[in-house]
């Protein structure tokens, strides 16, 4: 009897040492994934690919590691807003990141082509809490009441991974959603009324080379059919992991035109039509 009960405590040891080991190898996925970014360096395919858990878990990982050279949170971001986006990844909902402050650049930047492994560019929109009673908002109209702003937004996605890569959403979770860089225009101030329910379902983002040809045109209602959804759903996945929205925070909202890979030499506009009042606004963001 003995000899069996110290048999199964040595069992339990094993198997406990395992699991230690076992977490300690997933606990340095982020750190790993962290260095490839900050070099630029394209990374390897997670292997296996992670479930959302282990995903953002990495995530927290991977965001700890790069937060020395991006400062302080100042919003989230939610990635793969747009059916036709999550298709190409392989998911059927959205995924969240974090925007860090030395993401958020003027219109107007000059930035490297190849600012990461895969450097892409896309129109967006920020929407900026105005107050912390968003997060008991029973409704999108209740919660546009704490929105202050809309900020015209071109972001600058790095996926992180080799081009040879088969990524999925879950696989850019891991990276923090791809998030890099994105270009800010001024905020428009924003009023709780169904006017404006409208303007951010209808507005239009399109996109501009250096000689006025459009290239890219999306509108709102790409994001998750209005922006205030894709607002509600960043606060309920934050909520669901204990943090709540504050005063101040950048809410990104996803693709409103598709990812367009950037080219050096090269100068790209994005125009909102229909959501300021006062007339169309331009933001921009020079490649070299």
């Amino acid at each position: 009897m003995k000899k069996t009960r110290l048999f199964y405590a040595a069992l339990l040891g094993l198997l406990l040492a395992f699991g230690l080991c076992h977490q300690a190898l997933a606990a340095g996925e982020g750190t790993k994934l962290a260095d490839f970014y900050l070099t630029k360096l394209p990374a390897p395919a997670l292997d296996p690919s992670p479930t959302l858990d282990r995903a953002m878990k990495i995530q927290a990982e991977f965001n700890e590691a790069i937060t020395p050279f991006f400062g302080k949170v100042v919003g989230y971001k939610a990635g793969l807003t747009n059916p036709s986006v999550q298709k190409v990844f392989g998911v059927t909902a959205p995924v969240r990141g974090t925007l860090m402050e030395k993401m958020i650049l003027k219109s107007g930047t000059t930035i490297e082509a190849n600012f990461g492994a895969q450097p892409l560019y896309e129109g967006d929109l920020i929407l900026r809490v105005g107050s912390d009673a968003i997060n008991g908002a029973a409704s999108a109209m209740e919660a546009l009441r704490s929105i202050d702003a809309a900020i015209p937004f071109i972001e600058l996605p790095d996926l992180v991974y080799a081009k040879g890569v088969k990524i999925n959403g879950l696989m850019l979770a891991a990276v923090n959603m791809a998030a890099r860089y994105g270009i800010v225009g001024e905020p428009i101030p924003v009023q709780p009324t169904q006017e404006w329910m409208e303007r951010l379902k209808n507005f239009k983002c399109r996109i501009y080379d250096e000689k006025g040809t459009m290239l890219i045109e999306g509108p709102g209602s790409n994001l998750m059919e209005h922006p205030m959804n894709v607002v509600l759903w960043i606060r309920d996945s934050l909520k669901a992991d204990g943090i709540a929205l504050k005063k101040g925070d950048l809410l990104s909202l996803g693709t409103i035109t598709k990812l367009t890979p950037t080219a050096p030499n090269t100068t790209v506009f994005a125009r909102y039509v229909g959501l300021d009042p006062k007339g169309h606004v331009v933001i921009s963001v020079n490649f070299k």
